[in-house]
């Protein structure tokens, strides 16, 4: 049996930043996403999101892919907020995401940012947030915004 422990720290919008995302419905769609990841054995950590984006922080299996579990996660959240008709408009995730590794090390860090996302923001777009990330993390000819 392979052991292995790959960590990545998952960040994407809802489409266009519409900050759609209300109190009510982070509860249940975080919900929604612990409960639905653990019948496909998707390893969630840590989650968290705000009213326009959400981060994760998932541990992947052996067979996982990082575009197959962000398409998972997305692609099923999404259809269930519109199939409970949780909110009267449409709610979609944006097509692009960032993926990144975290290093043992840097795990609880990550977990308490994650985690502390309601505060993070109140200083800081998400826009000036996923630059920043893209940024640092090398993809600097890339912007969102």
């Amino acid at each position: 049996m392979p052991y292995t422990k790959v960590m990545i720290h998952f960040i994407w919008s809802t489409k266009n930043r519409i900050p759609i995302i209300t109190s009510e419905l982070k509860l249940l769609l975080l919900l929604h996403i612990k409960e639905n990841s653990k019948t496909k054995e998707i390893f969630i950590d840590t989650l968290n999101c705000v009213d326009d984006h959400i981060h994760l922080l998932i541990s992947l299996g052996t067979e996982q892919t990082i575009s197959k579990i962000a398409m998972l996660i997305k692609g099923e959240s999404s259809f269930w907020v519109n199939k409970q008709k949780l909110i009267k408009q449409k709610f979609e995730w944006q097509d692009e995401y960032i993926a990144l590794s975290v290093s043992e090390s840097a795990i609880d860090k990550v977990r308490q940012y994650i985690l502390n996302q309601e505060e993070h923001h109140k200083k800081k777009t998400f826009t000036q947030e996923y630059n920043e990330f893209l940024k640092l993390h090398g993809f600097s000819n890339k912007s969102f915004g």
